[in-house]
């Protein structure tokens, strides 16, 4: 079987097993977040925290709820790294430097997971289980939650009511989150992940001397860094460690879960309006711009250039051959359309054009599927950016799901928007133009412009994969690609919670003959188009110096 067909029949099989469970996990989910039960485990996590999950809150209360948690977790992870040196369980591991601490335990709040660290080097048992893991947990939980409040502003109606934040939290990680990765965990384990707490031991002999390794509970956190759409691996090679991914099927495996719980969302979304059909049109929309990235990545890697590509099959630089150039594409567009950041491979050995698209696939704001709750509300906002260019270009008043999209709306949406690119491109311009930043570029020239390009798209778009080659270890990185990821996952959630408040005030607008059928294909035509359009007017002049320049040299 050759390469090129063996990687077409791995994507048929994802997409299968992605539709095969997309409609149990959209209508799970809309039922865990309608239901008015609490279990009882719940309702011991809402007295321990003193939270009354019965008490509706308006969008600044929703807001504040989430600003709290989150900054509660940064702290939190700052400690227990800076005191890992002293804590039991962690052998020869020492306290973690302030920029580092500081780096990580952002990068971990934000579901970014950005490591500027060697894992299986710096962090121990203690900080990897009870602070990282945990924050692989209640990260996505909390993107999950933000999405579902976005959802009830447009299911409700004249309250501004949003639902319960604590609520939403204890329900996303408790009843979807957790069952879900104990059986990835348990699929993994069974596949050949290791999990376990042995310590530091020597293996065999590499070029004279041995190997360190120490082992981990590697298969649980792999589940829900996956699953959770996080990306941080307990080994510096990330998902291309055998360790964490032994063989082909896991690494398939893994996809899935990367992709199953926001294209499932989408179900979750149209369950929730009253519209399967609404869901239906933004999972087109998402599945039509990830086949196309991933046919695009698949050109890019198969096509020969020179009699060392023609013997490999393709550019197998920097790839694992367990899981070939196929496999790699396929892992590499679906972490950076969605806020995974895991790689199976190194982005930075991609042909020019390669590593373009995964950059661009951060760019796209991460909405194709996205991550877990961030790609649902991303699209969402995207699509009332839609509607109001189809309003204008019919002369009529925009509206989405019986709302109007007025000026209040479109500038929510606008700001929404402009976020994560102005945070990319200042913070890359000024890291060119200092004197001391670019020292940390291994390349010169167009490929060296890519590394810190990269290196600013993840940690603003909360990817957290990096493009090789960029020390990100010092000062200059690890503060501001932590401010990046500050402002780059809770400013745009200020948006989106401003808007979801607006929509649930309003009185619903009847549909009329004009009214824009925002369920049909041509709206999601309309949506990729200005998807592609909007990301590429932002962004091409960055591309065009860094792997467009590369690519076409």
């Amino acid at each position: 079987m050759g390469s090129v067909l063996a990687s077409v029949l791995q994507l048929l099989a994802l997409i299968g097993a992605l539709a095969l469970v997309h409609a149990p996990a959209g209508s799970y989910m809309a039922k865990v977040y309608t239901s008015r039960r609490h279990l009882r485990a719940e309702r011991w996590v809402y007295r321990a925290i003193g939270a009354d999950p019965d008490t509706e809150m308006r969008w600044p209360a929703y807001l504040r709820a989430v600003l709290a948690f989150s900054l509660a977790g940064v702290l939190l992870l700052y400690l227990l790294q800076r005191l890992q040196g002293v804590l039991p369980g962690s052998p020869a591991f020492s306290s973690v430097n302030p920029a580092q601490s500081f780096n990580t335990a952002v990068s971990f709040v934000t579901n970014t997971n950005w490591q500027s660290y060697y894992g299986e080097q710096t962090m121990g048992h203690v900080v990897q289980t009870a602070g990282l893991a945990v924050q692989n947990f209640v990260s996505a939980a909390v993107g999950m939650a933000v999405a579902v409040a976005l959802v009830r502003g447009f299911a409700r109606s004249r309250s501004g009511e949003l639902g319960n934040f604590w609520a939403d939290l204890v329900r996303g990680t408790l009843r979807v989150l957790l069952p879900a990765a104990v059986l990835g965990a348990l699929v993994l384990v069974a596949s050949g992940a290791i999990q376990n707490f042995s310590g530091i031991h020597e293996v065999g002999q590499f070029m004279g001397g041995t190997q360190q390794w120490n082992g981990g509970a590697v298969a649980s956190q792999e589940a829900i860094k996956e699953l959770g759409t996080n990306g941080g691996g307990y080994f510096n090679a990330n998902s291309a460690h055998p360790f964490e991914n032994p063989t082909p099927f896991t690494n398939l495996f893994e996809i899935f879960l990367i992709l199953v719980i926001p294209f499932s969302l989408t179900r979750t979304f149209g369950l929730m309006v009253g519209s399967v059909r609404q869901g239906h049109a933004i999972l087109a929309t998402m599945a039509t711009v990830w086949v196309g990235f991933t046919a695009l990545m698949m050109w890019a890697e198969f096509t020969h250039h020179g009699p060392a590509l023609q013997a490999a099959g393709g550019a197998m630089e920097g790839k694992e051959v367990r899981f070939g150039v196929g496999g790699s594409a396929l892992f590499a567009v679906s972490t950076t359309l969605t806020s995974t950041g895991a790689v199976d491979s190194f982005h930075s050995s991609f042909t020019g054009l390669g590593g373009g698209i995964t950059m661009l696939g951060m760019m796209l704001g991460e909405i194709a599927p996205g991550g877990t709750g961030s790609g649902l509300y991303g699209m969402l906002i995207m699509a009332v950016i839609a509607v109001f260019i189809a309003g204008l270009m019919v002369g009529r008043t925009p509206e989405y799901l019986g709302r109007k999209i007025g000026a209040r709306e479109m500038k929510l949406a606008a700001c929404y928007i402009l976020v994560t690119p102005a945070l990319v491109l200042v913070f890359t311009a000024a890291s060119m133009a200092l004197p001391t930043p670019p020292h940390s570029m291994l390349n010169p020239g167009a490929h060296g412009f890519s590394e810190v390009l990269y290196a600013f798209t993840s940690a603003a778009n909360n990817n957290g994969s990096a493009f090789a080659g960029l020390n990100a270890d010092t000062d200059w990185f690890d503060t501001t690609t932590g401010l990046a990821m500050l402002l780059g996952r809770f400013l745009p959630m200020v948006f989106v919670l401003a808007l979801a408040g607006s929509l649930a005030a309003q009185r619903p607008v009847p549909v009329g003959a004009g009214t824009l059928r925002t369920e049909k294909p041509l709206f999601a035509g309309l949506l990729v188009g200005a998807i592609l359009i909007i990301t590429g007017l932002t962004y091409f002049p960055a591309l065009a110096l860094g792997p467009l320049a590369e690519g076409l040299a």
